[in-house]
């Protein structure tokens, strides 16, 4: 047992398998006291089984930590109450809530039905708004507190997975929110993009270039958690998205402008016409030259690497 996390008492969503898993069993490896939640749904939906959470709870007890289920649906705001709630019951506090949870409905955006967007961004974003709402505002009181929201690369775009691209890139953007709005009561607030080989990662129609395994991701995910999460300049980290893959950490650019012009007097669509183009232009978007790059492979039935998220 380590003690990177001693004293603190960590939330982890979509803990029954894959990544989840693997942050809750870091976790408490670390000194952590954890709240397993698991809704115990496979990736495509189903029915919910609890047994999934209580596994893991007994793999975490057998090695000597400390943890407790909840088989909760978090895209609800009763469920997500109740993951936090749990751990104020059990343990007392909350300090580190990590939002896994996922599922997938792929379909091209033209078919994609509503009972296909719903329950995606009602898992991946509202399953990340019901943890942080609930946990924001005791970790407000404590005046300390981590949270960590689940993204993807795909949150650039997605040819068959629209919604949860959408959800990913909600998520990025509520991490961000949380972090400037609760900034001054010591809460930090952080994404994580993984690439690595779970249940999703093995439906991906793509020899994956960089890719690790979820306990490479978990390994970042503990250090985010920890007090030693820091900047070079000793100032807490956050309102950052970091990409794990295998051994490679990157850090996402912030948004900013790229450049901008200025008209003499109101724009006319006329003359943005004559300005636009040369003047503000635009930026290359990286994922349509891969798309054609796997558009010309397929055609020479060939499967090219390529760096995908899951």
């Amino acid at each position: 047992m380590g003690n990177f996390l001693a004293g603190k008492v960590v939330a982890v969503t979509g803990a029954g398998r894959g990544i989840g898993r693997a942050v809750a069993r870091a976790a408490a490896a670390e000194g952590a006291e954890v709240v397993v939640n698991d809704y115990g749904v496979g990736i495509g939906g189903g029915e919910p089984t609890s047994e999934i959470a209580e596994a893991v709870v007994k793999e975490i007890t057998a090695a000597g930590g400390e943890a407790v289920a909840v088989a909760d649906d978090i895209s609800t705001m009763a469920g997500g109450r109740r993951v936090v709630d749990t751990a104020l019951a059990r343990y007392g506090r909350i300090d580190g809530v990590v939002c896994v949870a996922g599922i997938l409905r792929e379909r091209m955006l033209f078919n994609m039905s509503e009972e296909e967007w719903d329950p995606v961004v009602a898992t991946h974003l509202k399953g990340t708004f019901t943890l942080f709402r609930a946990a924001s505002a005791v970790m407000r009181r404590q005046g300390s507190g981590t949270l960590i929201g689940f993204t993807s690369g795909n949150h650039q775009g997605s040819v068959a997975q629209a919604n949860y691209s959408a959800a990913k890139g909600g998520i990025i953007s509520l991490v961000r929110s949380a972090a400037l709005g609760l900034a001054k009561y010591g809460v930090t607030a952080n994404a994580v993009a993984p690439v690595a080989r779970t249940r999703m990662s093995a439906n991906v129609p793509m020899e994956l270039k960089e890719i690790g395994e979820p306990e490479d991701v978990a390994a970042l995910v503990t250090y985010l958690l920890s007090d030693r999460a820091v900047a070079a300049g000793g100032e807490k980290i956050t309102g950052q998205v970091y990409t794990i893959a295998g051994p490679k950490i990157a850090v996402w650019a912030q948004p900013r402008e790229l450049r901008a012009a200025y008209a003499e007097g109101s724009w006319t669509p006329e003359k943005i016409a004559g300005f636009l183009p040369g003047t503000v232009g635009t930026d290359p978007m990286p994922m349509l030259a891969q798309l054609e790059a796997m558009a010309r492979a397929a055609a020479a039935e060939d499967r090219p690497n390529a760096q995908r998220p899951e």
